[in-house]
């Protein structure tokens, strides 16, 4: 069974998530502040974290630093702060991905089994992806319709799509795939997003399967018609 960190000093929202998850089988631990979600972090280790970002003693970056210390565990952020400056600084620190409140608990149950889904694939042969008209094979690096995509574009095309549903920050796209020193050059992401766009969406001005997170970072939408 899936177990469940959920930390927020907020106790009606705390029951309220605790009752949804555990109706569909998950298993729930709750923490009130950062300390205590540390503590039981190390003592029952969750699957996944559901993270406040404002919680009483400490900041919830600080919690997502001191569990990213030993861990890899997938981590949801929630907040109710709407400056991108601390979306981007929660994805920096490590957290997977990000919800702002007030949120939907379905929007909340939808993410939990995307980051479920890439916990326990379903098979460990390289995916077969289907964007818009197209069909990627991922081992094989091809994609259907005599579509050529560069070394660069694939590179950044295989991390979005082996993170399914993944909110990517920017920095980290840019740390893993062009090194440290070029955290900054956000213009690299979005010219190389624009020619993946235009090889693989129907419409790159709307585009359905990659993307956009306005001032946070990327995301792989499979479900997206």
């Amino acid at each position: 069974m899936t177990r469940i960190l959920v930390v927020d000093d907020e106790p009606q929202l705390v029951r309220a998530v605790r009752i949804n998850l555990r109706a569909r089988g998950y298993e729930v631990d709750t923490a009130p502040d950062g300390g205590t979600a540390l503590r039981l972090a190390a003592h029952r280790p969750p699957d996944l974290v559901v993270l406040d970002l404002g919680l009483p003693d400490v900041e919830g970056a600080e919690v997502i630093r001191g569990l990213r210390g030993w861990s890899s565990v997938p981590i949801i952020v929630l907040s109710g702060r709407v400056d991108s400056a601390d979306k981007v600084a929660a994805l920096d620190a490590g957290a997977d991905d990000y919800m702002t409140k007030p949120f939907g608990v379905d929007e909340l149950l939808a993410r939990i089994r995307a980051v479920t889904r890439r916990l326990h694939p379903a098979g460990s042969a390289d995916p077969i992806v289907t964007i818009g008209d197209h069909t990627v094979d991922l081992a094989a690096r091809t994609v259907s319709g005599g579509v050529k995509l560069t070394p660069t574009e694939w590179q950044l095309l295989e991390y979005l799509l082996r993170n399914p549903g993944k909110l990517i920050g920017r920095r980290t796209l840019l740390r893993d795939l062009w090194g440290p020193q070029y955290q900054t050059e956000t213009n690299y992401l979005r010219q190389y997003m624009a020619r993946l766009r235009r090889k693989l969406e129907r419409d790159p001005a709307h585009p359905a399967h990659l993307r956009t997170e306005p001032g946070m970072g990327y995301r792989f939408d499979p479900g997206a018609s």
